[in-house]
């Protein structure tokens, strides 16, 4: 199979090495507006299936012209670009995959073409991150085991392994993506009714092996499509994970609208951005450099099995690559994305159309592939007995 990956960033990069490795991809395209960029990735690489494309994506002839090459495209452009990729990839027959981007009901316009791809004959895939991404392939592969599903709990961070204040964090994506989920409220489900609250909000301790306490509190976006998959459930919320004290530190300056999208105030005369200054001032003090990341997931699926109680539970730490100099991130965003890509690609999921990927990843063979590639995600299940009130 043939598969085109759409920019060079982290992102795509490792999406590009996964892909150049794997013994079913016989060529692999790496396309960037900038082609020396593209070059240069490639030649760090230096796979012989890899070749670097000069791709202006705001250019609809130049993106259709790249993708019609390919059996696969894996977008890893900005979350923009998500809808015009996908547009193109049903205009030209080519089957497609995303990071997704919730800011801006951006999925939701990508689900919305389902009709037009099925008519296509093509594949699209939205929302191959890790939250979201693995965490709705990993809910729906637990939901599938259950007779009735009545609950999902998602945990996960991207954190240093050694935190240093003053946030103890160290951004491991876009710094304007982590604005955002701060900002937003988050949509969570609550005794069977959907609600919004204030993200940053109901912080609870976590822990996890190797690491001391945790803090974890509500971020938007991370509860995905799953509202919409599953309408059923009782209980649905998505917390993000951090070290304590960050998110009480930050609620500050989203207080103080330092974080508001399109908010300016007046400064001698000059219209200045708030929010513009603060990722200017933060984005040094926070870039992760060469120091070393985790990535923390915890996913809880419960409901009734056989008439029980039952929870199937989801872990996962996945540590940097030092031998690669590959983030945490990087691996267990890219090699999703790269594996489901893949399994578009040789038939493993036939089903036509535009579906979350709770619809259709079988997480069985999701585990086992991210397993390979050292990102090691393991399932519990836990039955209670039923207690009846005489």
């Amino acid at each position: 199979m043939k598969i085109g990956v759409l920019g060079s960033g982290l992102m795509g990069k490792e999406a590009a090495r996964d892909l150049a490795g794997s013994e079913g991809v016989t060529a692999v395209g790496l396309a960037d507006i900038d082609l020396s960029r593209a070059q240069q990735v490639c030649d760090q690489l230096s796979f012989d299936k890899l070749t670097a494309y000069q791709v202006d994506a705001s250019d609809d002839q130049e993106l259709a012209n790249y993708m019609r090459r390919f059996d696969v495209i894996i977008n890893a452009l900005f979350y923009s670009f998500n809808e015009r990729v996908a547009k193109t990839a049903i205009e030209v027959g080519v089957n497609s995959v995303d990071l997704g981007g919730h800011i801006g009901h951006m999925t939701d316009r990508v689900l919305a073409l389902k009709e037009d791809a099925a008519a296509a004959g093509v594949t699209l895939i939205p929302d191959l991150g890790v939250a979201p991404g693995m965490i709705n392939i990993l809910s729906g592969h637990g939901a599938g085991k259950l007779d009735k599903l009545e609950e999902i709990k998602l945990y996960v961070g991207g954190i240093p392994v050694r935190p240093e204040p003053p946030l103890e964090y160290n951004h491991v994506f876009s710094m304007e993506g982590v604005f955002d989920h701060y900002t937003d409220p988050s949509l969570i489900v609550r005794n069977g009714i959907k609600q919004e609250i204030p993200s940053l909000s109901e912080v609870e301790r976590v822990h996890f092996e190797k690491f001391g306490p945790l803090e974890a509190f509500h971020t938007s976006g991370g509860t995905s499509t799953l509202s919409i998959s599953y309408p059923q459930l009782k209980t649905l919320e998505y917390k993000t994970i951090r070290y304590p004290g960050h998110a009480e530190k930050f609620k500050l300056l989203v207080d103080l609208n330092l974080t508001k999208m399109g908010y300016e105030v007046d400064v001698n005369g000059e219209k200045v951005s708030p929010r513009e200054v603060l990722l200017k001032v933060l984005d040094p003090i926070v870039d992760l450099k060469d120091k070393d990341d985790a990535v923390l997931l915890r996913i809880k699926v419960s409901g009734k099995k056989n008439g029980r109680p039952t929870t199937y539970e989801y872990e996962m730490t996945t540590y940097k690559d030092r031998a690669s100099n590959v983030t945490a991130m990087a691996r267990a965003t890219a090699n999703t994305i790269s594996v489901v890509a893949q399994m578009i690609g040789n038939g493993t999921i036939s089903k036509t159309g535009v579906y979350p990927p709770e619809q259709c990843v079988p997480g069985e063979y999701y585990m086992k592939e991210m397993a390979k590639r050292n990102v090691h995600i393991h399932e519990t299940e836990s039955t209670e007995k039923e207690h009846v009130k005489i």
